[in-house]
């Protein structure tokens, strides 16, 4: 028997139940939606999660797609889910959580008796702790961002080659690969020795089906690659950053940008314009290295400083 909270699934058996994290402020339990999926047949655990952040979606549309899909008499191993992390979050549908003003992939491994974000934290890590291998599925927030999986424990930890391969076989065809902050889950399952990797699966407000369909082939991917399913997968080569540009306005206006997401960019090339409100040029910004146009702002509108783009740097492919 294996148990996530109250899903409580023996061998070849799908449930779903609730995985208990705290209390509201009328008292009220906080309670996780779960799932868990126990093979038919011996195997590793995967652990899945999604909405660490309360406005990113698309992980949760790649959960709603994939546990229906999961049979569990064709499953070697076990696959555990937390659908919705940041609870709080979530139901406002905002970013950080609102209780704390904390960003839940800043705190891991948690805390069992710090702020609610910590203490999800903690109560997320306990089960992920179970698995082989760990799946955090995020996006680039409501800007807009290519399809593409985080690699964030470091080129000089020991599991970085194993991250990297887990990378490649969830298979966006980019990878980010640059060491994170201090307490995101793809930093702290590899200091406990799990494999871990953040695919970030675009980036819109609500969903996009093209991300989710990136995230859904990824999960498979990494199921069959890893043997939790029969078949095979090719292990195709991808676009890794080392760097990450990223570029203010130097005024204030309208952008009009002059490259798409994931085009190779070279040093001086043209990445945006800035106009005033009746389309007179104000500043136009070019490339400081060769790269990858990576994400930009949503809304064209943008102060003087104001975030606009960001290009992925020591490009190569492995």
């Amino acid at each position: 028997m294996i148990t996530l909270g109250t899903a409580r699934a023996p061998p070849g058996e799908t449930d779903t139940g609730r995985l208990e994290v705290g209390e509201t402020r009328d008292g009220s339990p906080v309670r996780l939606p779960v799932a868990v999926i126990n093979g038919a047949e011996d195997g590793e655990t995967l652990y899945l999660q999604a909405v660490s952040d309360g406005d990113e979606l698309n992980g949760l549309g790649v959960v709603n797609r994939v546990v229906p899909r999961l049979d569990p008499a064709e499953l070697s191993g076990t696959v555990l889910v937390v659908g919705v992390v940041n609870y709080f979050a979530f139901q406002v549908a905002e970013h950080r959580n609102p209780i704390d003003d904390r960003k839940m992939n800043r705190g891991y491994p948690g805390n069992e008796g710090g702020t609610t974000s910590e203490r999800i934290a903690h109560a997320t890590f306990q089960a992920a702790k179970q698995a082989d291998l760990i799946l955090d599925l995020h996006q680039g927030s409501t800007s807009r961002m290519i399809n593409e999986t985080r690699v964030r424990c470091g080129v000089r930890h020991h599991l970085h080659g194993d991250c990297l391969e887990l990378a490649k076989a969830f298979g966006c065809g980019h990878v980010l690969d640059i060491k994170g902050p201090d307490g995101q889950l793809a930093r702290a399952g590899p200091e406990h020795g799990i494999p871990t990797v953040d695919p970030e699966l675009g980036g819109c407000v609500g969903w996009d089906e093209e991300s989710i369909r990136y995230g859904v082939e990824g999960v498979f991917n990494v199921l069959r690659h890893y043997g939790f399913l029969d078949g095979d997968i090719e292990l195709e080569r991808q676009v890794r950053a080392r760097g990450f540009d990223q570029y203010g306005s130097p005024a204030g206006g309208l952008v009009r940008f002059e490259r798409e997401l994931g085009e190779r960019v070279s040093t001086g090339d043209l990445l945006y314009e800035v106009t005033d409100v009746f389309g007179e040029l104000k500043a136009r910004v070019t490339a400081d290295d060769d790269g990858v146009f990576w994400r930009t702002r949503r809304l064209p509108q943008v102060a003087a400083g104001e975030y606009v783009c960001s290009v992925g740097t020591n490009v190569d492919k492995y």
